[in-house]
């Protein structure tokens, strides 16, 4: 599996960039409707009721990615499956839609295209706040879908792949601080946590190495500030390799807050949604790269090519 992670990580990567995202259908979408019928049916007992619902949500479907045998079969089945599960592709082409409308003067038409990225109210939002959200999801979203989706299908294959991505999706639907999910979705939200512990802190580090000095600075410096143990990490490096200021006040449901700064610089512009999406893609590459390498040193230590499987 070693040896040919990375050559199906390279075919899924540039599947995605050719084809995109599903059109007709996407699996995410109908496992979308799936767990909302079981949220409309277990959501009455608390935290043990969001336990019940993740594990019934997703082990099905993690078992089924394991039942190709190995050989050709799963090398296939696991290249289709990391395809899916990434979305590259479909992020740079948000983030640049929204750097387009900015560069043409077409602030609203900014406004719905970044609200297609983000859950904060941007009804009101100016130019800064409309750049600011958009590079601040195409950092966070880097993580969660692209690199962290790499990283589980390389420590796991296919079934890791697929936990992985529908834990995400759980989280992203379940997982609020409101009277509706913040018992319910505690378990959503602590496993993706903890699914996104290393990748996180990965995809940091290839910010920083695709990026510059700043990326260190600013996520050993104001990671730590920002909620969640995770997406503080990504946007602090990210900001701070691209040195731009993120961060700072924006409204969630209706409800204004004031979130700590990350980065350094100039507040963000059209350019800097365009240079989050090649920093992005600059950092996926190297990923590859430095994959690949891993798994030849490992071969040739090995004196045999470990199995497809």
């Amino acid at each position: 599996m070693l040896l040919s992670s990375p050559l199906v990580v390279v075919a899924a990567l540039l599947l995605d960039r050719l084809l995109g995202e599903a059109r007709s259908f996407h699996p995410l979408v109908g496992f979308g409707r799936y767990a909302g019928w079981l949220e409309r049916r277990l959501n009455r007992d608390g935290r043990w009721g969001g336990v019940a619902a993740v594990g019934v949500a997703v082990t099905p479907w993690v078992l089924l990615a394991a039942l190709p045998p190995a050989g050709w079969p799963s090398l296939v089945a696991g290249m289709a499956t990391l395809y899916l599960a990434v979305g590259a592709r479909s992020l740079a082409e948000h983030g640049r839609a929204v750097a387009e409308a900015l560069d043409a003067g077409s602030l609203e038409e900014a406004r719905r295209r970044v609200g297609w990225m983000v859950s904060r109210d941007v009804s009101r939002a100016d130019e800064e706040a409309v750049a600011r959200a958009a590079v601040e999801s195409v950092l966070e979203n880097g993580n969660d879908a692209l690199f962290g989706a790499l990283f589980w299908f390389l420590l796991a294959g296919a079934p890791g792949v697929v936990a992985y991505r529908l834990v995400n999706t759980l989280d992203a639907m379940w997982g609020y601080r409101n009277r509706r999910f913040a018992r319910f979705g505690w378990a959503a939200a602590r496993l993706d946590d903890l699914m996104n512990y290393l990748p996180a802190r990965l995809t940091a580090v290839g910010y920083g190495l695709a990026g510059g000095a700043g990326a260190w600075r600013c996520w050993s410096r104001q990671a730590g500030a920002w909620e969640g143990v995770n997406p503080g990490v990504v946007m602090a490096a990210g900001a701070g390799a691209l040195g731009v200021r993120l961060g700072g006040g924006a409204r969630y449901h209706g409800v204004w807050r004031e979130r700590p700064t990350l980065g350094e610089g100039e507040v963000p512009r059209a350019a800097d949604v365009r240079r989050a999406v090649a920093l992005v893609g600059r950092a996926a590459w190297l990923w590859v790269v430095v994959t690949s390498a891993v798994a030849a040193s490992i071969a040739f230590l090995g004196g045999s090519f470990p199995a497809v499987g």
